[in-house]
């Protein structure tokens, strides 16, 4: 054998030892000749599946963004059907399982800072999700709610227009368990305080939509279905109970909304609903997915990914990133869901609103 054909053996020999030792590692390198890490474990735990968002975008969107970003990463879904004791329960089998980042969307913001400080204690990074939680969180991404609910606000009162002053509205707020609704809440008043009188108003446990059927059922009652002249319901999903009740009464007037629900969509265009206020979902749970791969592979957070500081429920200061959200009514759903990809002129446009669809432009 001659010397140079042995160091080309012992050449390729270390090369594949190099290899190995890589592959053990859980480090794989890319085509670009950058490492990234195969070993990361992500806990992602979302609230509840009533809202259809959770299950067909944040999910899907939040998981593949994370696969783009570190391919071959874990991520350890969980459910809390609205319990915010499951949700508590399932924060310990994240860390039970070795999840080093977790994604929280909390069920109860209050209740979840025990499990925050937990996660913290053992090491384990907490991403806030759409929701505030309370406790030592690492960082947050939502869209601007105090704004929400300023939207909200001023479309209602351009709707009413003249008849803000000739009766009541009703108002619908959230979950007083989570602390977006006391956002919304908040950014209404700042608009509708002294421009509308309010007759009743609700908050709603669990976002239930039966429970603002009933809610508003009972507001109809007691005011009497002449003096109403607006409701505000802080998501569509409040809308949809709330809009059952006043097709039961025989009315019709202006309602809010939020989310861009499919069947908030089909609402606005028949006129059953004013608008909806769109948080395009990818934007938020791609900057999700970025924080919870940043912070599983020990990098700081860029300013640009979390440009502001806000201070939640239990005093902590929070890097965050907050977006900002879009108004839907009948004139924009070609440039707004459609355009988004949220969903289709088909899915919107079935026989029961094909004659609204083609009113409203989309076909």
């Amino acid at each position: 054998m001659t010397r140079t054909v042995r160091a080309a053996i012992a050449v390729a020999g270390t090369a594949i030892l190099s290899l190995s030792v890589v592959a053990t590692s859980g480090v794989a390198q890319s085509a670009s000749g950058s490492a990234e890490r195969q070993d990361i474990k992500i806990g992602l735990l979302l609230p509840e599946s009533k809202t259809t968002r959770y299950e067909k975008f944040d999910k899907p969107y939040i998981e593949q963004k994370i696969q783009e970003l570190a391919p071959g990463a874990q991520v350890d879904y969980y459910n809390a059907a609205e319990s915010a004791t499951t949700q508590q329960q399932q924060v310990n089998t994240a860390l039970a399982k070795g999840d080093k980042v977790l994604i929280l969307d909390a069920v109860d913001s209050k209740s979840i800072q025990s499990s925050v400080e937990k996660a913290n204690k053992a090491g384990v990074k907490v991403v806030a999700y759409d929701r505030l939680a309370q406790g030592p969180v690492d960082s947050y991404v939502s869209y601007d709610n105090h704004k929400v609910g300023e939207l909200q606000g001023k479309a209602l009162l351009a709707a009413l227009g003249d008849k803000a002053k000739s009766g009541v509205i009703v108002m619908h707020n959230g979950s007083p368990t989570d602390p977006n609704a006391a956002d919304f809440k908040a950014g209404a008043h700042s608009v509708l305080d002294g421009k509308v009188k309010i007759g009743k108003e609700y908050d709603t446990p669990n976002w239930d939509p039966n429970n603002a059927n009933q809610q508003m059922s009972g507001a109809i009652s007691a005011l009497g279905k002449d003096k109403i002249v607006g409701v505000y319901s802080a998501n569509d999903g409040l809308a949809a109970g709330i809009s059952t009740a006043l097709k039961a009464a025989g009315m019709n007037v202006p309602l809010t909304g939020q989310d861009a629900q499919l069947d908030a969509v089909q609402r606005i265009l028949i006129g059953d609903q004013t608008i909806t206020i769109m948080k395009p979902y990818k934007p938020e749970a791609d900057i999700a997915a970025t924080m919870a791969v940043d912070l599983a592979q020990g990098k700081a957070l860029p300013k640009n990914l979390v440009p502001l500081t806000v201070t939640n429920g239990s005093g902590d200061k929070v890097p965050a990133n907050l977006l900002t959200p879009i108004v839907v009514d009948k004139t924009n759903i070609k440039d707004t869901v459609v355009k988004d990809g949220l969903y289709t002129v088909d899915e919107i446009c079935t026989p029961t609103y094909a004659a609204a669809c083609k009113q409203a432009g989309l076909q």
